[in-house]
């Protein structure tokens, strides 16, 4: 999985304050392992997908155990390797009490991690040899964007907007605010092009709204809800005005219809069904003595 360095820095550092944030959730003491276990009981924790899938949310993981002073996690899989039913992800070793306070959360946060990396390959399938990509969305559990977004990576799928602060994008809501002000596109494009953002995209749902960004200089189109027929008939008109342009099919998008979109000319297809709707996958976590 190749990441941006700045963005796997981003992630190792959000995954240690995911990993404390979890365990805080959990209180200060667990009263269950003080009254049975033994104090220095060592034992070995084997992480297994009893579900098949795409290995993802390692560095989540690996900031859990690390924040329970436990011996480096000693994995099997790299991120985004395919994962039969029954594999063995890793192993975690150390303190047995330890273990047992880091398993709850650590296998939260990779058994999301999977089902979104696992859903973004099932898309990314259906869309191979095309050249479409497939991104995520905002759409994302609170305080877990970068897992997300890394799970997504994971499966294969491309980095979209990962906040508001670098990006222009302008929705239904900002053309209203845009029509209801007496300002046009062009300005608002031009507004944010002298604060250095580059990248400009505008959602459309009509061929004027089309027509209209092109007009404004946007640098993607998003053809918002639309069939791929639609899809492929307005992206053909916006090349013509715009060779250059991108073109990102959004909303609607399903493992039956996403290929349809990915031929109708998409350059991306953006999908929040890989985040908010994400199915866990099956982990457990079961711990042998040594």
């Amino acid at each position: 999985m190749l990441i941006e360095r700045d963005l796997r820095v981003r992630i190792a550092n959000d995954a240690r304050r995911v990993a404390e944030t979890a365990l805080a959730e959990d209180g200060e003491r667990d009263v269950t392992t003080e009254a049975c276990v033994p104090a220095g009981q060592i034992a070995t924790g084997v992480l297994e997908c009893r579900s098949a899938g795409i290995a993802a949310g390692l560095a989540y993981a690996d900031a859990v155990a690390g924040a329970c002073d436990l011996i480096p996690i000693n994995w099997f899989h790299a991120p985004g390797t395919s994962l039969p039913a029954g594999a063995t992800l890793g192993l975690v070793q150390g303190d047995l009490a330890s273990i047992l306070r880091a398993e709850r959360p650590l296998l939260n946060l990779v058994q999301r991690a999977i089902g979104i990396a696992t859903m973004t390959r099932a898309f990314v399938d259906r869309v191979q040899g095309t050249g479409t990509a497939i991104l995520h969305t905002r759409k994302t559990a609170p305080g877990l964007r970068l897992l997300d977004v890394s799970s997504v990576l994971a499966g294969g799928g491309q980095v979209h907007r990962l906040d508001l602060a670098t990006t222009l994008m302008v929705k239904d809501n900002h053309w209203q605010a845009l029509r209801q002000a007496g300002r046009s596109l062009t300005s608002a494009i031009e507004a944010a092009r002298s604060r250095g953002i580059g990248d400009c995209f505008v959602e459309v749902e009509t061929p004027e709204q089309v027509a209209e960004a092109c007009a404004a200089g946007a640098s993607r189109l998003l053809i918002d809800n639309q069939r791929p027929e639609t899809v492929r008939a307005w992206a053909a008109d916006a090349r013509r005005r715009r060779p250059d342009i991108q073109i990102e099919a959004t909303g609607g998008g399903t493992l039956d219809n996403v290929r349809s979109y990915a031929e109708a000319g998409a350059d991306f297809i953006s999908l929040g069904v890989l985040t908010h709707s994400v199915k866990a996958a099956d982990v457990s976590l079961e711990v042998k003595e040594e």
